[in-house]
């Protein structure tokens, strides 16, 4: 399918199709939003491994600095930094010709999105989703539900 006549929709559910994800944006000091979703696709089954510059292991896994440093590579990458960081993730993805990239960008939380990247994925022809959250598609709780319907309300989910 052709990433760019894809629904919002379609997206996503190629984006998780996907089995094997790099996670980017848990915190090695605290819970994270990014570390929930890390659990959240490991107890749906996926091999998500941890991208992190500086920590050795995070919720038990080998982390890795980059993704040209994952052993066997990844599907895709789910990022969840600021939009500087999203910006060279994206290109080091493109480098490895990963074809699937989610910036974390939910209703109430500041965005991972950058134009940038979002352009720059897209232009090497990956599958860019800069809307919402995995949690809302992920067998979602009450509260995620909530988020996901709030977003479409005011015009931030397609």
């Amino acid at each position: 399918m052709n990433v760019v006549t894809m629904t919002h929709q379609q997206q996503i559910d190629e984006f998780l199709n996907q089995k094997r994800i790099a996670i980017s944006g848990l915190s090695r000091t605290k819970d994270s939003g990014a570390g929930a979703i890390y659990l959240k696709l490991r107890d749906n089954g996926y091999d998500v491994v941890p991208l992190h510059p500086e920590a050795d292991a995070l919720h038990g896994d080998k982390c890795y600095a980059h993704l040209a440093d994952i052993p066997d590579g990844v599907d895709a990458v789910f990022i969840m930094n600021s939009p500087d960081i999203s910006e060279q993730i994206v290109d080091e993805a493109a480098k490895l010709h990963i074809k699937h990239v989610w910036m974390h960008n939910n209703t109430f939380m500041p965005s991972s999105v950058s134009d940038a990247a979002v352009e720059r994925g897209r232009l090497a022809g990956m599958n860019v989703i800069s809307k919402g959250c995995p949690m809302m598609f992920l067998k979602p709780d009450f509260a995620h539900k909530c988020m996901h319907w709030a977003a479409k309300v005011m015009g931030r989910m397609n």
